[in-house]
């Protein structure tokens, strides 16, 4: 494949999977086209050695569209990068085919190790806004990752993996006091206990009516305990 293909293989896939797009013409302005058309130029010169150069072409891309991929990084068919401002893509990256990413993905490495340290994500899979996929792990093929989720281990196929979601800590500069496990459990405690006692003045009510039904007296039913 040569660049002009490459760069039509590029448009047609951002027609197909960005619904804000208005006009071809667009796309020639996208970060993420820019970005990935200077990859493949910067990805023959890696195969053939000129490091330096590579390196060159895409410090420059990175400067001009907030998007840094190593030229050594191996890139399928059908990538689309959608916004694409922070996203970073390691030297020993493996991206499948169509696979998408949003702004602010990091497929990054622990920075211990050396060779083979980045991520591979494998066919149709989606990495939400934020992800950090960190290290020689592999998300599976038809994987979802959620925006802002951390990932250290392999993602098995066609799983979608979600971060813990927001709570308020702090209201008018007032700190909220966190639900901790013992107060959990406490509060289980309490609503349990409070179930019990319902339990228990109900019944002894259901009798009280029966031995009335029956012309016995009753005596009504204590209160409830707290």
């Amino acid at each position: 494949m040569n660049k002009i293909q490459f760069a039509l293989s590029q448009i047609k896939s951002i027609k197909q999977r960005d619904p804000s797009l208005k006009s071809t013409l667009e796309i020639l302005f996208f970060p993420g086209f820019r970005a990935m058309n200077t990859w493949f130029s910067a990805h023959k010169l890696y195969l053939k050695g000129h490091y330096a150069l590579a390196r060159f072409l895409s410090l420059r891309a990175q400067q001009k569209t907030g998007i840094d991929i190593h030229p050594g990084a191996q890139i399928g068919t059908d990538f689309f990068i959608d916004h694409g401002s922070g996203v970073v893509i390691g030297e020993t990256c493996i991206i499948g085919d169509h696979v998408t990413l949003y702004q602010g993905v990091t497929l990054g490495a622990t920075g211990k190790t050396t060779g083979n340290r980045h991520p591979i994500l494998q066919n149709n899979t989606v990495i939400g806004a934020g992800a950090k996929i960190i290290g020689r792990i592999t998300i599976g093929h038809d994987a979802r990752i959620g925006a802002g989720s951390v990932i250290i281990r392999d993602v098995p196929p066609y799983t979608t993996m979600v971060p813990a979601p927001a709570r308020p800590v702090r209201y008018r500069n007032h700190k909220l006091p966190v639900l901790t496990v013992e107060r959990l459990n406490s509060r289980m405690e309490e609503e349990l206990r409070y179930i019990r006692n319902t339990e228990e003045r109900l019944e002894r009510k259901m009798r009280c009516l029966e031995r009335k039904r029956r012309s016995t007296p009753c005596r009504e039913p204590e209160r409830l305990r707290h």
